[in-house]
């Protein structure tokens, strides 16, 4: 193992956070909480970001100084695996890649051609490696783009009432996620989940404990089995982040904050 992911395996826990609505959501208060906690603990505590946001996005956001880098990026909706240095930014990692990008193939211009002028679908302008994403009109969207995306071969997820990704079969935050932190040897009771929107589910229900914070989306609290390792938070973005670790005991201090 490489000296990053030694370090990762012996972390006392792992947060592997969605970004926006959760460690970015909530009051500022509760967000420079969270990340002072976060700062003031790296040698025991792992950050990874599990987010539909691409790289560019990431490092932008985390060069800004307020929010703390994570060690690892599950992005672009779990098509991006990647490791992160501050200096270099973002690093994809070829070996955990290489059955995402064989799952999509040359699908990228199938679907866009498939999927040009459906209604309530508008192409979003980044270049992503492995997924089209499209922004979301509820009220014009015709659900027949679904079929026409199976069809493809492909997968389709709608979050947040206004966003249509199209996917590689079988590929989301979920299994991305798996993938890494068995890679990195991090134990699965160990890293705790966290998200707000339908797009975060396969990851909530992926086995690890998991909290979906307050604010969250209905229609994920609703996709959301009962069980043990999954908390349904009260407190807001960040703070549900930090209610959730206090319940599963993940970290000895966090009540400290």
């Amino acid at each position: 193992m490489t000296d990053d992911m030694t370090q990762m395996a012996d972390r006392h826990m792992v947060l592997a956070t969605d970004l926006d609505g959760t460690f970015l959501g909530g009051s500022d208060a509760d967000r420079d909480r969270l990340y002072d906690w976060v700062r003031r603990h790296r040698a025991t505590v792992g950050l990874i970001f599990v987010t539909g946001r691409d790289p560019a996005f990431i490092e932008d956001l985390c060069a800004s100084g307020r929010v703390p880098w994570p060690e690892y990026v599950v992005g672009d909706v779990g098509t991006t695996i990647a490791h992160v240095d501050q200096e270099r930014g973002l690093s994809p990692i070829p070996a955990l890649e290489a059955d995402i990008a064989s799952a999509w193939g040359d699908r990228g211009e199938s679907v866009r051609a498939q999927l040009d002028g459906h209604p309530g679908l508008t192409l979003q302008p980044t270049e992503f490696r492995y997924r089209v994403s499209y922004d979301m009109d509820p009220d014009r969207f015709d659900d027949s783009a679904a079929g026409i995306v199976e069809a493809l071969g492909a997968d389709a997820l709608i979050s947040d009432s206004r966003f249509f990704d199209v996917l590689p079969r079988g590929i989301s935050k979920g299994p991305s996620l798996l993938r890494l932190v068995d890679h990195l040897r991090v134990a699965r009771s160990r890293v705790l989940a966290a998200g707000d929107t339908l797009n975060d589910l396969s990851m909530l229900v992926a086995g690890t404990p998991a909290v979906a914070v307050g604010g969250a989306e209905d229609a994920l609290l609703n996709g959301l089995p009962e069980a043990g390792h999954i908390h349904r938070a009260t407190a807001i973005g960040a703070a549900g982040i930090l209610e959730a670790i206090e319940v599963f005991d993940l970290h000895p201090v966090a009540a400290e904050v």
